[in-house]
């Protein structure tokens, strides 16, 4: 992203549109459960961005599922999504959150084979290179026919995650507001200072982890049971 342009000179408006901005980002990522944990957020610009919210994922990962990839989508339009319920109005701010959520949504449909509507198959895109000769094939490998419901069907995710984005932050609209205010005054917070605002809000991720912490409890259990009647047994051999 770059590094932090204190110098860049923003409008008080621009700044309030900016830390809503970031919040409506924040509040998701806290609420839903298939996103990475919020490490930092900020409205100083860095790079071409002019405020950022940098999330860590718990431990590495190589495969996505169609939940984590919904709810990432989820997390990307909170930003539009704030600032349409907050000013009444939309801003440029949005459109490399948009783009990511449409591509991300296009992945799923056409290399994912993630859509109900179309099924577990993969869509070659308008230019693929032919094994042999290394030559570009032109056109889509599938008719205007499909073409068509891959257009409806990432429509159809997008706006379906915008809904669950606004239902989200409406229903927590003071919390959102409270962050955003403190972001204004401090203009970076630590996780710390995140969650302390964001500890209000039920989060759906708190209910996976402590799901999590519950197996493992059990499992822990068994398997600590398991060893004292191995040990026992050895015991009652030995004495044999």
């Amino acid at each position: 992203a770059g590094p932090e342009k204190k110098s860049r000179i923003i409008s008080e408006e621009e700044k309030r549109i900016i830390a809503y901005h970031e919040s409506g980002h924040a509040v998701l990522s806290y609420v839903l459960p298939h996103t990475d944990p919020i490490h930092k957020m900020s409205i100083i610009s860095r790079g071409r961005s002019l405020g950022y919210v940098i999330t860590l994922p718990e431990e590495d990962r190589f495969l996505k599922s169609k939940r984590e990839l919904i709810d990432n989508i989820t997390q990307l339009l909170g930003g539009r999504v704030s600032e349409e319920m907050n000013f009444n109005d939309i801003t440029s701010g949005a459109q490399n959150d948009l783009d990511r959520a449409t591509k991300i949504t296009r992945k799923m449909i056409m290399e994912y084979g993630m859509s109900k509507r179309l099924g577990p198959i993969t869509f070659k895109g308008e230019e693929e290179e032919v094994f042999l000769g290394k030559e570009i094939a032109s056109g889509p490998h599938y008719s205007d026919q499909i073409a068509s419901a891959i257009d409806e069907e990432v429509h159809n995710i997008v706006m379906d995650s915008y809904e669950m984005a606004r239902k989200i932050l409406l229903k927590n609209k003071k919390t959102l507001a409270d962050l955003a205010n403190e972001l204004i005054e401090k203009e970076t917070l630590s996780r710390d200072e995140i969650l302390k605002v964001l500890s209000k809000v039920e989060s759906k991720k708190s209910k996976r982890v402590e799901q999590l912490e519950e197996k493992s409890e059990v499992l822990n259990t068994k398997s600590a049971t398991v060893k004292t009647i191995k040990e026992k047994a050895v015991k009652a051999t030995s004495r044999k």
